[in-house]
């Protein structure tokens, strides 16, 4: 098996072999200096205030991050920001005060167990700078880690955690984006971290740094993709009412909140849960939610917001109401574009208690903000990255019968393997290697960055993930890529599971002749991919899809009983059928 990891996760490329290489302890301790908090070693300063920009020169060339773009958008002084699950903490620092680090070997001081270390980065050097870094475990063993991170200036808008809109420079100010990111790198599974020594490239600044928890102990039950930023509303004093469909059931509950793409942050001035009666009726009175003890949140742009865990009994294959109250004005908002489900948003005023449908008078087929709901307990999840065959393109409105849903349905109808909470990642319209969605500004397109550049966010990241099940390339043969650049792609998504320990597995590409992008040289290269993938060595197995759902007397076309009309995307029929021929047993990980 391949193990290599090469490129980003989310805003990271790297290369990374296998698991952290473990080291003895008295080399981990050789390096010298006692490790100090990230803080202490601040030698740089990128911030400075909009009328004094020569107190802070991020560059060398007296370019700086402005103090007023860093406050619109809530990356204020000492914020805790939650990005890609990693708690991270904007420095304390006021404008023109020291605010990063330039990486040069320092070790630093950092606590914690998880699936990997979180770094808030930029380069200054004018294209991505890499360098190799080792961590140190409190039981004396350490590994090393490659660590990549984009040009402030340069560096790509789909990974980025946050984009400020001026730069300010000697000149004075520069209407161009500069860029913030957030990169993870795999650590020991199990070992606590002690310490991290930074690598050596000066012009690699660091600005935060935390070790991202492990999830275990929750299982996701529901979760989307923020497939773009839309105009919204515009919403004033409105509760939104979301209608989700849970794949596992727990005794506690969680929500997930994420204000992706954003410039802005938003505020969420309370918010419940409760079991759908039907349309917008609860079933019985909705139970509120709390953030970090409070009833409600502000999300800084880029950022994400975990409520608390609650006491509630969360049925399995039951419709949930999440509502959530915003007290201020959204004209603009990360949506999940294809919800096939009709959802709610009310009069003015916060209605999130009420149990009664009245004040929800108008509807969306979209969802705002909620990324995920998780439960306490169980197995783990299954995270399914797709494209719009699995988001749900031509199923039944409101049904839930996307081909994952039906997976889930058979996990939980049988008692041979464990009972997975199944995540569906699809994005209608998303491509493998290239975005659709730039993942800056508002746009009316919703595909979504690539699959590679969500990677992180949308799998990796996602609640006590086990195995992921990749069913994308169509979009990208369509339109044009290569197979080897859709090969390419592929094999880049299952080193980077298996560096976080993940299992992968990889669907063949459906048939689509007959649909306008599904030419004959499209086909060409939708078979070479599918060759690669029915005998490639990357993915710890193979989903035959193509063969599920193709016409046996026309292979290059989908079977008439499960197409849809359009020949691209399956209907009911199709979708059960890809459900029912995965091999539950080919879900399970092995030790």
């Amino acid at each position: 098996m391949r193990r290599c990891l090469w490129g980003a996760v989310a805003v990271l490329v790297a290369f990374v072999c296998g698991t952290p290489v473990a080291y003895a302890g008295t080399v981990a301790a050789s390096h010298g200096t006692e490790p100090r908090p990230l803080a202490r070693l601040f030698d740089n300063t990128a911030a400075g205030d909009d009328a004094r920009p020569g107190e802070a020169d991020f560059d060398g060339s007296g370019s700086s991050l402005s103090a007023q773009d860093l406050t619109a958008a809530g990356w204020t002084p000492g914020r805790a920001l939650t990005v890609q699950g990693a708690r991270l903490t904007w420095p304390r620092a006021g404008a023109g005060e020291p605010d990063n680090v330039r990486a040069d070997g320092q070790s630093v001081r950092v606590r914690g167990r998880g699936d990997a270390l979180a770094f808030l980065v930029a380069g200054t050097g004018g294209s991505e700078l890499s360098g190799t870094g080792t961590v140190r475990y409190t039981n004396g063993t350490g590994s090393s880690y490659r660590l990549t991170a984009p040009d402030w200036r340069g560096g790509p808008l789909a990974t980025k955690a946050v984009a400020l809109p001026h730069i300010n420079t000697p000149g004075g100010p520069l209407a161009e984006e500069a860029k913030l990111y957030v990169v993870t790198v795999p650590v020991a599974a199990g070992r606590e971290v002690a310490s991290v020594r930074l690598p050596r490239n000066r012009d690699l600044h660091v600005f935060a740094l935390a070790v991202r928890p492990s999830t275990r102990g929750w299982t996701g039950s529901w979760a989307v993709s923020s497939s773009g930023y839309t105009a919204v509303g515009p919403w004033t004093d409105r509760t939104l009412r979301l209608v989700v469909h849970t794949s596992a059931g727990g005794p506690r509950v969680r929500i997930r909140l994420d204000n992706t793409f954003a410039s802005a942050p938003v505020r969420i001035g309370g918010a419940s849960v409760a079991v759908q009666a039907t349309g917008a009726q609860a079933a019985a009175p909705p139970v509120p939610l709390s953030f970090r003890g409070a009833a409600g949140t502000e999300i800084p742009a880029g950022a994400q917001a975990f409520s608390d865990p609650l006491g509630f009994d969360v049925p399995a294959d039951a419709n949930l109401l999440v509502s959530f109250h915003l007290p201020g004005t959204v004209t603009a908002a990360p949506v999940h574009q294809l919800a096939v489900q009709r959802s709610y948003v009310s009069e003015p005023g916060d209605h999130a208690a009420d149990t009664a449908p009245d004040a929800y008078t108008s509807t969306i087929t979209n969802w705002p903000l909620l990324t995920g709901v998780d439960v306490a307990g169980g197995p783990g999840s299954v995270v399914v990255l797709g494209d719009s065959i699995t988001d749900g393109e031509k199923s039944a409105q409101g049904a839930n019968h996307r081909w994952p849903d039906v997976l889930a349905t058979r996990l939980r109808n049988q008692h041979v393997v464990p009972h997975y909470g199944v995540l569906n990642q699809g994005i209608s319209a998303n491509r493998v290697v290239t975005d659709r969605y730039p993942g800056d500004g508002i746009s009316t397109d919703t595909g979504g960055v690539s699959a590679l550049h969500r990677l992180d966010r949308d799998v990796l990241a996602q609640t006590s993930a086990r195995t992921a099940l990749v069913f994308e390339g169509v979009n990208d043969v369509r339109w044009g890529a290569s197979a080897d650049q859709v090969v390419a792609g592929l094999r880049e998504i299952a080193d980077r599971a298996h560096a976080r320990g993940i299992r992968v597995l990889a669907a063949t590409i459906a048939p689509c002749e007959g649909e306008s992008l599904c030419t004959a040289a499209a086909d060409t290269r939708r078979t070479a991919v599918n060759a690669w993938i029915r005998d490639n060595d990357d993915f710890d197995g193979t989903l035959d899809f193509d063969a599920v759902l193709r016409d046996p007397a026309h292979p290059a076309r989908l079977l008439p009983a499960y197409d849809s009309g359009d020949h691209l995307h399956p209907g009911d029929a199709g979708l059960a059928a890809l459900a029912d021929s995965v091999d539950l047993d080919a879900l399970v990980p092995r030790t």
